[in-house]
């Protein structure tokens, strides 16, 4: 919640995703915003009038300083690269049920009571986080990644382009084809299958903080998933507000392409893509390896 530990944060990525880049690979990057856009939020619900801009305005403009922040420390360490930080706004379905369920967590995590006294003061909805709680919105699916030409013309011409920040601006159609922003936050993982799909990439990662995707995460009996197919994993429930949404995002990718995804930790980013660590998605007919012994 802070520029510094922000800034250290995205230094540490930029290392790793500058070794990608390194090994051949041509990346377009996407990122979350759930600290960031929350903070604004609270910045903006502070003032006199009680905020003047509303969650789709937030998240542009966190996904600007994110972006920013982003590009700037990667051409730091490929001087010779071209970039790109691109505001994206991802279409949705106004009618989407997931306005009338807000399930997305933004902002700090706060004890119950704290969290209860913010919502009956603030209007928020609120839902557990672990063992605290945070301030939930809507999150409506992506449907369509609007700027995707613009990106496929920056990739083609060798830019490594920065977008979709925090799953894109959510915007919706209006009758005679004009759009307009709703307020609501799309979730980063859907929004970059989506994106991956739109420009055919050949690959999508997400990279995280744990090293793989495990059944029954955060018991003795856990174990990390290896190679699977959508089919074989797409029985098992993930929590909605950490690895189901990635893991979701992988079997949409795979399943409407044939071609792979992976999930793991952001360290092991050059080690995931080579299929050495991580897990990894694939459509062929294959068999899914459970290894207790790698970590």
């Amino acid at each position: 919640m802070t520029a510094k530990n922000q800034r250290a944060n995205i230094v540490r990525a930029a290392a790793v995703l500058a070794d990608l880049v390194g090994e051949g690979h041509s990346i377009v990057i996407t990122h979350g915003n759930g600290p960031q856009v929350g903070l604004l939020a609270l910045q903006a619900a502070a003032t006199s009038d009680g905020g003047a801009f509303p969650l789709d305005v937030l998240g542009a403009e966190s996904a600007g300083m994110i972006g920013y922040v982003i590009e700037q420390e990667l051409n730091n360490l490929l001087k010779q690269r071209l970039f790109a930080t691109l505001l994206t706004q991802v279409k949705v379905d106004p009618h989407d049920p997931a306005f009338a369920h807000p399930t997305k967590p933004i902002g700090p995590v706060y004890d119950e009571a704290t969290a209860r006294r913010l919502a009956g003061e603030r209007g928020w909805q609120i839902a557990p986080d672990g063992d605290k709680w945070r301030r939930v919105v809507p999150s409506p699916r992506p449907l369509e990644i609007m700027e995707a030409s613009v990106i496929s013309f920056l990739v083609e011409r060798g830019v490594i382009v920065i977008c979709t920040g925090g799953g894109g601006v959510p915007v919706i159609a209006r009758d005679d084809g004009s759009l307009c922003g709703v307020e609501a936050v799309i979730d980063k993982d859907l929004a970059s299958s989506l994106l991956a799909r739109q420009l055919k990439a050949d690959m999508l990662l997400m990279l995280t903080d744990v090293d793989a995707v495990y059944v029954d995460y955060g018991t003795a009996a856990a174990r990390p998933l290896r190679r699977v197919t959508s089919t074989e994993i797409s029985g098992r429930d993930f929590p909605a507000g950490s690895m189901g949404p990635k893991v979701g995002a992988a079997i949409e990718f795979v399943e409407a392409t044939g071609k792979p995804a992976a999930i793991g930790r952001l360290d092991d980013a050059v080690e995931i893509v080579r299929g050495d660590r991580g897990t990894w998605f694939e459509a062929s007919a294959a068999v899914s390896l459970i290894d207790s012994g790698r970590g």
